[in-house]
């Protein structure tokens, strides 16, 4: 009979930030393990629960006795099996006897090729397994195969010692309305379970495994389903918010509800006064310290109230709410106090507690690292033009704030506090934010900087970074990337890309190289970072929808800027799409691969060598066509560049139809090749169309 499964283990609080792998995998091992014994359907749906106390899950349409099965089992090897004389050897009468067949009839054992030689063969059909059976070790392997570094080891109430993540209170298997024969760390299965601590009394007994989820939450006050319960408090906070914008992480929604089987939220308060703290402060040490969700107005500011989930639900919440209040002013009036006291120190005054900063033993102190910075900072200002004093002053001031009390409490803030006290100070406004934006853009999807300052300084920083590990050997490996050098390769093109700033890369590295160069322990490191973000780039390329063949089309050309990249790309992809292009491109790769047989210098065409029609035409066009085709291309449009090519495109096929290119007269073939390595200049000043030949 086919029906639901259930399997609970109810324990003492697991652990908030790995509840949900938890569940995932003690949900994950059950399945696979009875999928692969045969005892689920297609139909089969798994549905995982996990709540502070519990690690459960449901799968639906399961078998309480898998099917029978045909087995194949080789016996032995022929001429192990017989003796010269074709009769029974000892050892294969042994292996019968193994196998619970000692009288069977030779002739019944198939025969067959096995390899080089020949086996005999015995075919039988195994009776189906029960479900308890299969289940008992399913559950074994995945109380054991939990993701987590140690295990805890207790005594149960009989004396067994046994090892679990938390200690186990009940464990339930059902199929059905029936309790499975089945055993865990120390306990036999049952349908009893225990709702919510303070919420619910006494022991609740499940019917049937399809009414868990229901019968927990109407007589346990426990939503079991952690996705549900994550949903519940994000509708309740919103609601709650009356308006305003409630900031919650998916980090911090996520560890509430793994703190909450009956999640309920109030709304506390504190006083306006601590507004005057920077609030990214109030609110990092309310999410870090509190798990409190904090509320900003349509503008973006902070508001002087937040919101709570509580695990207790209560028509007096005062005791809660204020208890709550009590608890949130001294980490607020700490945020408080570290600002307050940063501010009687200049940021420009901890700059010689930066030599006391070991950045990496190889490459110094951080304030070497930053002197090196300065000066690629005002490298690259130079040549983009930008302010190279504020350019050089903020690199100077960047990492400072690294040395302030806040920072120190909360490293999250860095760069955000170097902003409000360069602010303090008196600095540039640029300078102020190039605190904070020289680290931008921080994740996949970031926001890039928005001032020429902050720029400057994040390439610089970045470029700093990634030319200095890399040069003293410690490039990612695999997995691998302590030093975050594949996140800072991707910011460092993504703002050359969407920024469209007209700077080299190879320059840029060449000036950090050299700027390094005095350290003893670098060595150069520039081919293998210029391939790292050629590799980077592609990746990125990829990840914004071109294809393989698009970007090939326009890296292969080894591109040292990357301003124009976007327009390079979908100026292929709309050739792509003309009706020419797929001959163009064969034709383009064709020219490529005479080019590189012919290592001749062959000069300009002479239009008087040309003798057949048909390259005649193609020069002619070609000479009326280039004009075109420059001035498009000098401005930017390379689409109309590709598409003015495509004018050639029968011209093309009637060259390689009617004129041989290797002819015998030497004077003639160096013409030709001449004519085509023009049309193969032409062809490809916006990307190397023979990539899109198939």
């Amino acid at each position: 009979m086919n029906q639901t499964l259930l399997v609970e283990i109810l324990t003492e609080e697991l652990p908030p930030k790995a509840l949900m792998k938890l569940a995932d995998s003690f949900a994950s091992t059950i399945e696979s393990s009875l999928k692969q014994e045969d005892f689920l359907n297609d139909t089969s749906k798994t549905t995982i629960y996990a709540t502070p106390r519990r690690l459960a899950v449901t799968i639906t349409d399961v078998r309480d006795v898998s099917p029978d099965k045909t087995v194949r089992q080789k016996v032995l090897p022929v001429n192990v099996a017989l003796d010269a004389d074709g009769n029974p050897t000892a050892p294969l009468k042994k292996k019968l006897a193994a196998l619970n067949i000692p009288d069977i009839d030779i002739s019944k054992l198939e025969k067959a090729p096995d390899g080089k030689n020949e086996s005999f063969f015995y075919t039988y059909t195994a009776a189906g397994l029960p479900l308890a059976s299969a289940l008992q070790k399913a559950v074994e392997k995945a109380a054991h195969d939990l993701p987590v570094p140690k295990m805890m080891t207790y005594q149960r109430p009989d004396g067994e010692t046994v090892e679990f993540v938390r200690p186990v209170h009940e464990f339930i298997a059902m199929h059905g309305e029936n309790v499975l024969p089945i055993t865990l760390l120390g306990l036999s299965a049952g349908r009893i379970t225990h709702g919510h601590r303070f919420l619910s009394d006494g022991d609740i007994g499940i019917l049937a495994a399809d009414y868990y989820a229901v019968t927990l939450e109407t007589r346990g006050k426990v939503i079991p389903g952690f996705q549900s319960r994550k949903e519940r408090i994000r509708a309740m906070l919103n609601e709650k918010a009356k308006g305003d914008k409630v900031l919650m992480p998916e980090s911090l929604l996520d560890e509430v509800t793994a703190l909450v089987e009956w999640p309920i939220v109030y709304e506390c308060n504190f006083e306006d006064t601590f507004l005057e703290v920077p609030q990214e402060c109030l609110i990092l040490t309310m999410q870090t310290n509190q798990k409190y969700f904090a509320l900003t107005d349509a503008s973006g500011r902070l508001r002087s109230r937040f919101l709570i989930v509580s695990n207790m639900e209560t028509n007096t919440p005062q005791r809660i709410i204020s208890g709550n209040e009590r608890v949130v002013r001294p980490r607020l009036s700490d945020a408080r106090f570290f600002f307050e006291q940063d501010k009687k120190k200049k940021l420009e005054d901890r700059l010689p507690g930066l030599a006391n900063v070991v950045y990496h033993n190889k490459l110094g102190t951080l304030a070497q690292r930053m002197a090196r910075v300065r000066l690629l900072s005002v490298f690259i200002a130079e040549k983009l033009g930008y302010d190279k004093q504020l350019a050089d002053r903020g690199a100077q001031l960047a990492k400072a704030d690294l040395l302030t009390e806040m920072v120190g409490e909360f490293p999250e803030l860095q760069g955000i506090m170097g902003t409000y006290y360069a602010r303090h100070d008196g600095e540039p406004e640029e300078v102020a934010l190039a605190a904070q934006e020289h680290y931008m853009p921080r994740f996949a999807g970031d926001v890039l900087p928005t001032t020429a300052t902050g720029t400057v300084i994040a390439l610089a920083d970045k470029m700093e970074t990634l030319v200095g590990i890399w040069g003293i050997g410690l490039q990612p490996t695999g997995d691998r990337d302590p030093f975050a050098l594949r996140r800072h390769a991707l910011g460092f093109l993504r703002i050359l890309i969407e920024k469209k700033l007209p700077l080299s890369l190879r320059e840029v590295l060449a000036e950090t190289v050299s700027i390094l160069s005095t350290n003893a322990t670098m060595k150069d490191p520039t081919e293998g970072v210029i391939a790292f973000f050629m590799d980077r780039l592609r990746g990125l390329l990829r990840d914004r929808g071109y294809t393989p063949d698009e970007i090939e089309a326009v890296l292969s050309q080894n591109p040292d800027r990357f301003d124009n990249l976007i327009e390079r790309l979908d100026a292929v992809r709309a050739f792509a799409e003309m009706p020419e292009a797929a001959s163009l491109a064969a034709a383009n790769k064709r020219i490529t691969n005479i080019l590189k047989k012919s290592d001749v210098n062959t000069g300009q065409v002479q239009p008087d060598v040309l003798v057949e029609d048909s390259e005649k035409k193609l020069f002619t066009d070609m000479t009326a066509v280039k004009p075109q085709a420059d001035q498009k291309f000098a401005a930017g449009d390379y689409t109309g560049t590709l598409k003015t090519m495509a004018q050639l495109h029968d011209d093309v096929d009637a060259f390689f139809t009617n004129v041989m290119v290797m002819a015998d007269d030497q004077k003639l073939r160096n013409n030709r090749i001449a004519l085509l390595k023009q049309l193969h200049t032409m062809m490809n000043q916006v990307a190397d169309i023979s990539k899109l030949a198939s």
